[in-house]
């Protein structure tokens, strides 16, 4: 796996961020017959708040990006996105290691939606993401914060 580093978002990364959403989401898009190139971009321009974003570098390259908004009874994973050539090294996972320690360590829940037929769903599966609901575009997971003691994620509801 490639050194990586996560640093302070600010607005001066959104248009980065925007390109790199734009291309990360293209498939599955147009898979779902909801691809506009131009809304892509605007949906993610209109909801960019650098208070709770994060960039991904490697080697001090803009690599990606992921957003942890707090809400009402759960952190929202939002804009989770790396670069295509750097999927499957191994950084996701880090990163979205780092992100739910903290999580549990605060005791929060986690929630996040992926596009339907997204691989990113597994991943989110495998740290402990199960399924809350879905409509006929995005899946809703949600993830309790792992018991320190007992080594598992407690059920969720």
């Amino acid at each position: 796996m490639a050194d990586w580093s996560i640093r302070a978002a600010s607005m001066a990364d959104v248009a980065a961020v925007a390109e790199l959403r734009a291309e990360v989401l293209r498939a599955d898009l147009e898979r779902l017959g909801r691809y506009d190139a131009q809304r892509v971009r605007q949906r993610l321009r209109d909801g960019f708040v650098p208070a709770y974003t994060w960039i991904v570098e490697v080697g001090g390259v803009f690599a990606g990006c992921v957003a942890l908004r707090p809400a009402a009874d759960a952190h929202w994973l939002e804009h989770f996105y790396l670069a295509p050539h750097l999927q499957g090294s191994g950084i996701g996972t880090a990163v979205l290691r780092k992100l739910l320690e903290r999580c549990d360590s605060d005791g929060t829940l986690v929630r996040l939606n992926v596009l339907r037929g997204s691989p990113a769903r597994r991943l989110y599966e495998r740290h402990g993401f199960t399924l809350e609901s879905e409509d006929p575009v995005d899946v809703f997971l949600v993830r309790a914060p792992a018991d320190p003691a007992a080594g598992r994620f407690p059920p969720v509801g």
